[in-house]
């Protein structure tokens, strides 16, 4: 039963109208009696009309921004919406593909929580605003858990229902897209096992609030990924957004002039999303700063960096002053605090040219290698892009598989297919002459290493000779001097 279903239809009138008399009969009264008629006709007014009401406007403060927790309820209420009420709203969802409900102004929808009935009313008078009405023998339970509850639930669905987004930045700001890379665990060329390993853990991190907090560090997990050109790391990225539903910011480390703008990116950055920066090794001169400066004390050759070399490396230092241990603050440091449920991933094709603090467990705890193409991640992509499980085919690519080095991307380009009705044998074959070829490659560079080592090993041996005989030379001269003398 509604409050109103309990009261005459006028009742509001009716009251109303009483007020405005009270108004104008008030100022005839005493102050002091005045002050005892009002203090009882509020008591009277609560007991005729038990029933508490809450706003919740759509902006609030001085600059108008949209109110977190009218959002939460609008999202809240949109289930409910589709089921009670009889005027609806309907905007664009998720990827553009779906519709998401709520209730038009003037509507008004019920809701049950632990046994106890309250009422939603969505209101437009000068302002938007959600109208919370329940019985004040409730006041405690809804004040507590149950606005609680609507909060939570709200956010949960906004993640849900919201069009997440790739971040890039220019300077110290983002600007962004919406994010549509259809890359999925599922349709990942790796090793079963690798995989499995890195999905429970990233599903373990994104329900591990409470854990991060009782252990007292920043929820944030750092993930390294590396391997040869080609063997899909960027594709392993967008898998996990996928995978967890967050954001992506695709940090461009060069474009940031210091230390300052750096910690000002992070700041921005929301709660649910992967910070990424590409070929870390590449970004900027970071990962040999403190190799190269031990390096030139012991030379006694410490000089500006801007004087040593006038070309590449005078116009980075102009346009980026990042450091090594402002990225590490970036990465690790009481900024990195700010906010919660990120990952930061780094990639690189060099992994042994990073600097040991930068990927030590607690900055990079999981270090993924992602190498050549291997028989499990083959089967795989013919599965993706030839729609077959197996061929006879197979246990030749698989000895070659075994004795060739190539990248699942360049496996992935002779499995395209290149018509309509193209046969998969035939792109197997076109696979099977790229291994054999392969193969042969690898044969002649292996033996033509094997004769460079040869001839280097035989000219060294021919110069050890030719050393010994000249010192034998030397030595003879030396005693006939002697015995001339």
């Amino acid at each position: 039963m509604k409050p109103g279903d309990m009261f005459p239809a006028n009742l509001g009138s009716i009251i109303a109208s009483l007020m405005v008399v009270w108004a104008m009969l008030q100022q005839f009264f005493p102050y002091q009696l005045r002050n005892q008629i009002e203090k009882y006709s509020q008591q009277l007014m609560t007991f005729v009309y038990p029933y508490i009401q809450i706003t919740f406007h759509e902006f609030t403060g001085e600059r108008l921004m949209r109110s977190e927790a009218y959002s939460a309820i609008e999202n809240y209420l949109s289930t409910k919406a589709s089921t009670q009420a009889k005027r609806l709203k309907a905007d664009i969802g998720k990827n553009n593909q779906s519709l998401v409900l709520s209730m038009d102004d003037h509507e008004e929808v019920g809701d049950v929580f632990n046994g106890v009935k309250l009422w939603w009313a969505s209101v437009t008078d000068e302002k938007r605003y959600y109208k919370l009405t329940f019985h004040k023998l409730h006041r405690d339970i809804i004040f507590g858990a149950y606005l609680n509850h609507v909060l939570k639930e709200g956010k949960a669905l906004k993640v849900k229902n919201r069009q997440r987004r790739l971040y890039t930045n220019s300077g110290s700001y983002w600007s962004h897209v919406v994010f549509e890379h259809p890359a999925t665990f599922q349709t990942l060329a790796m090793d079963p096992v690798q995989k499995k390993t890195i999905i429970d853990d990233l599903i373990t991190f994104s329900n591990a609030g409470e854990f991060y907090s009782r252990i007292g560090r920043a929820w944030k997990r750092g993930y390294l990924l590396y391997g040869p050109p080609g063997t899909g790391k960027s594709t392993m990225i967008a898998a996990m957004a996928n995978l967890l539903g967050y954001d992506l910011y695709d940090l461009e480390l060069t474009a940031v002039r210091d230390n300052t703008e750096l910690r000002k990116l992070l700041v921005e950055t929301s709660s649910k999303s992967i910070i990424v920066v590409e070929d870390i090794d590449c970004s900027l001169d970071l990962t040999g700063q403190r190799r190269k400066k031990k390096e030139r004390k012991e030379e006694g050759e410490e000089k500006d960096p801007m004087q040593k070399q006038p070309g590449m490396e005078g116009r980075e230092a102009k346009n980026s002053q990042v450091t090594l241990s402002g990225l590490l603050n970036f990465i690790d440091g009481l900024w990195s605090a700010c906010g919660g449920e990120r990952l930061i991933v780094f990639t690189t094709n060099h992994v042994e040219k990073l600097d040991p603090a930068l990927v030590r467990k607690g900055r990079m705890d999981m270090h993924i290698e992602l190498s050549y193409c291997s028989f499990e991640a083959f089967k795989i992509l013919a599965k993706n892009y030839v729609n077959i499980e197996s061929h006879h085919l197979f246990s030749t690519i698989c000895e070659l598989l075994k004795e060739t080095k190539i990248t699942p991307a360049d496996v992935a380009e002779h499995l395209m297919p290149k018509s309509a009705s193209g046969d998969a044998e035939i792109y197997l074959n076109s696979l099977i002459q790229a291994l054999e070829l392969a193969k042969e490659e690898t044969k002649l560079k292996s033996e033509e290493d094997a004769r460079k080592i040869e001839a280097s090993s035989k000219q060294d041996s021919h110069l050890i000779e030719n050393d010994s005989s000249a010192k034998a030379i030397r030595k003879s001269e030396t005693t006939h001097q002697l015995d001339a003398k």
